[in-house]
């Protein structure tokens, strides 16, 4: 089992913001998929909407009729104190994370909790570490943000490719996101947020690699590509400045599995050059109107956090992440791929996520780490063995 055994606590695991769209369906997956023996609960700031997801819960498995229930608040320091200190794993869906996750971060840091979360948000991450990675070395928590699409099918599909190539050479790999699928109220939240501090985000990116320590005798880079005709995936590949490449390069750090030399790169993959140019106008449109408070406020209440499309619509939605590594004259493509992103592959990464955090046997590791390191194979079963795709496509 874990490394908390030891320390009796009355939960497993605790699901924060337990009541909003991804939330709810990460309860619901629990429901569904939490062995028999393992104690979690749910958690808000509204007693009234956690009975009524309780209901719905028990619905799908009757033993949800006694789930505990757990009040607590963002601004609530105390509330949070004691939620980290009743369990071994809080995994939390409230974002942006910026905004609503550092109390929560702090107290498990703290109270030696481990922490999974959804934040794809680059200047949360680093903030975070500065604050708080120390302290939850010391306690032997681990701090582990990007727990869905952002970013665990680039990081665990870097993994599953290194596995493939050859030990001890320098490595280089590609990345290419393909999907169908539309963005959560949640994540446009906090895209338009990073849009909007830029400078905010150089400065705690640079801080931090003041503080981090230096490899010594290894490099680890993610630079940002330039955009191309890729000829291993027949499409434009547009380079993606998103939290995937920095936790990829974080991996490759702390693991020794990545060789000496190690540099990954990260794109979107369109098929048509008129799509291609449409998606980067768009961004900068949207990037532009980040700028300003009130259009940002604006843009970000067309499509509110906590809101997201109905089932049909996530039925339909999948993403494939393509692979192209090479190392010590060796060449393979790899491909991760899964159902809707944004919600249902989303809510089960997470859930998963705190399953093995939980429950499995796994490394020895503390303070802000990635999903790679803190979880790599023992994640990365889980995840097959819940519908979750790793393969090998073909090799040269």
């Amino acid at each position: 089992m874990n490394r908390q055994d030891g320390a009796e606590r009355p939960y497993d695991i605790v699901l924060f913001g337990a009541t909003g769209f991804v939330g709810a369906l990460t309860a619901e997956y629990l429901a569904a998929h939490a062995p028999e023996g393992c104690r979690w609960a749910i958690a808000g700031r509204s007693r009234a909407r956690l009975e009524r997801l309780r209901d719905r819960l028990t619905a799908i498995s009757p033993r949800c009729a006694d789930l505990p229930l757990v009040e607590a608040d963002v601004s609530d320091a105390a509330a949070l104190r004691e939620l980290a200190e009743s369990t071994h794993v809080v995994a939390t869906t409230v974002g942006p994370y910026l905004w609503y996750g550092e109390e929560l971060v702090a107290a498990c840091a703290e109270a030696g909790t481990d922490y999974a979360d959804l934040s794809g948000e680059p200047e949360f991450a680093d903030r975070m570490f500065l604050a708080y990675d120390a302290r939850a070395r010391e306690t032997g928590a681990r701090i582990v943000h990007a727990c869905g699409f952002d970013s665990v099918p680039h990081d665990l599909g870097v993994y599953y490719t290194v596995q493939q190539l050859p030990e001890g050479v320098p490595l280089r790999i590609d990345g290419f996101v393909r999907s169908n699928a539309v963005f959560s109220g949640g994540t446009l939240a906090s895209a338009l947020n990073a849009m909007g501090r830029g400078p905010q985000t150089l400065r705690a990116a640079k801080e931090r690699r003041l503080h981090e320590p230096r490899l010594v005798g290894r490099r680890a880079r993610a630079p940002l590509g330039a955009p191309r005709l890729s000829k291993e995936t027949g499409t434009w590949a547009l380079p993606l400045p998103t939290l995937d490449p920095q936790v990829v390069a974080r991996s490759a750090a702390a693991l020794e599995r990545y060789g000496p030399d190690f540099r990954y790169r990260h794109y979107a993959s369109v098929k048509w050059l008129p799509v291609a140019l449409g998606g980067v106008a768009a961004v900068g449109a949207a990037f532009a109107l980040a700028q300003l408070r009130v259009t940002r406020e604006w843009l970000s209440s067309r499509y509110a956090p906590g809101e997201g499309p109905d089932a049909e619509r996530r039925d339909k939605s999948w993403f494939t992440v393509r692979f192209v590594g090479e190392g010590g004259g060796r060449r393979v493509f790899t491909e991760v791929s899964g159902g809707d992103p944004g919600y249902g592959e989303t809510a089960k990464m997470l859930a998963e996520s705190a399953l093995c955090l939980a429950l499995d046997e796994l490394p020895k590791t503390a303070g802000q780490v990635t999903t790679a390191v803190a979880m790599g194979d023992a994640l990365l079963a889980r995840l097959e063995s819940a519908g979750i795709r790793f393969r090998v496509a073909d090799s040269r």
